[in-house]
């Protein structure tokens, strides 16, 4: 019998973490990754998900938004959802979605992004624990005086692998056209940087089996199409740039855990580019195995255990 069916899920978890201290300790959990920001429905269908993962046994769950484009983004919505994802068993981890923020307008119809975001911090990214009944204990990125306004970037560690979100919203990483516009995108670029970059350092010091990366947008997806006049900026090259130089100088491996949708009716499953790879989340809530006895260390599984 394995050691998820003989512990409670808060002593489970704290196993997990505190094995992070051995190197040599065996790798054998799983995680779950909710992609609400794709579902394009409301809070019944993140209310299911919640359920279901709440019946599995997982070392936590990532939440990828917490709305879709159509929904509000006034308070009571954000209030609301934040007490949703507090009520689960689980520990829960918010992954901050394009649609929680970037499509927001205010009651002119102009852009209420950069306040929305501001508010999103607020609500969702203080302390120092996990959303949920089981508490995991995080580091965020706003530790750091400089990036102080970063809190959505966090870490956390299970066993001898990191684990972190960061802040790569779908629609080619909120690059704007209109000039003069794009401060908050050449802002969190740098902010960005300098995360990926003590990731791997904290991770190479560790001598840590894996990083993995929980992001809305695809750094590795197809650049934007060519408007009418002239090519659109491809967002998410540099951190695409980024994400490959530092693997490739980092012993373990790095996976990529997005929320855009793969092709309809695809299984999702783990592209592997040497030792970095990514996979989709897809419209459902996804189940991924951390098993040291896995060549690739990681598998995709379906809510039974079946692994593909």
């Amino acid at each position: 019998m394995s050691l998820r069916r003989l512990l409670p899920r808060t002593l489970l978890a704290c196993a997990l973490l505190a094995a992070g201290a051995a190197v040599a300790a065996p790798l054998d959990f799983s995680f779950g990754v909710i992609n609400h920001a794709a579902a394009g429905k409301g809070e019944d269908t993140l209310r299911q998900a919640l359920a279901e993962t709440d019946a599995d046994n997982l070392a936590f769950v990532v939440v990828n938004g917490i709305k879709s484009p159509s929904e509000s983004c006034d308070d009571t919505l954000y209030n609301a959802r934040h007490e949703l994802l507090s009520q689960a068993q689980n520990g829960v981890f918010l992954s901050l979605a394009g649609s929680d923020w970037i499509t927001c307008r205010d009651r002119e119809n102009r852009s209420d992004a950069i306040e929305r975001l501001a508010r999103m911090r607020e609500i969702f990214y203080s302390g120092e624990f996990s959303l949920g009944a089981t508490r995991l204990p995080m580091l965020r990125q706003s530790l750091t005086p400089k990036f102080r306004s970063y809190a959505e970037n966090t870490r956390w560690e299970v066993g001898n692998v990191i684990f972190a979100t960061v802040n790569l919203p779908a629609g080619n990483n909120h690059f704007l056209l209109d000039g003069g516009r794009n401060n908050e995108f050449e802002d969190r670029l740098i902010a960005n940087r300098n995360w990926l970059q003590h990731l791997f350092a904290f991770a190479a010091l560790k001598k840590s089996a894996a990083i993995v990366f929980f992001s809305d947008g695809n750094p590795f997806g197809p650049p934007p199409k060519r408007s009418f006049f002239r090519a659109q900026r491809d967002g998410f090259a540099e951190t695409r740039r980024l994400f490959s130089d530092l693997s490739g100088n980092f012993a373990g491996r790095v996976l990529v855990v997005h929320g855009q949708s793969p092709k309809p009716k695809t299984p999702s499953h783990i592209l592997w580019t040497g030792k970095l790879g990514n996979v989709a989340v897809g419209e459902r809530w996804l189940k991924i195995v951390v098993d040291d006895h896995l060549p690739q260390l990681f598998a995709v599984a379906d809510a039974d255990g079946e692994r593909r």
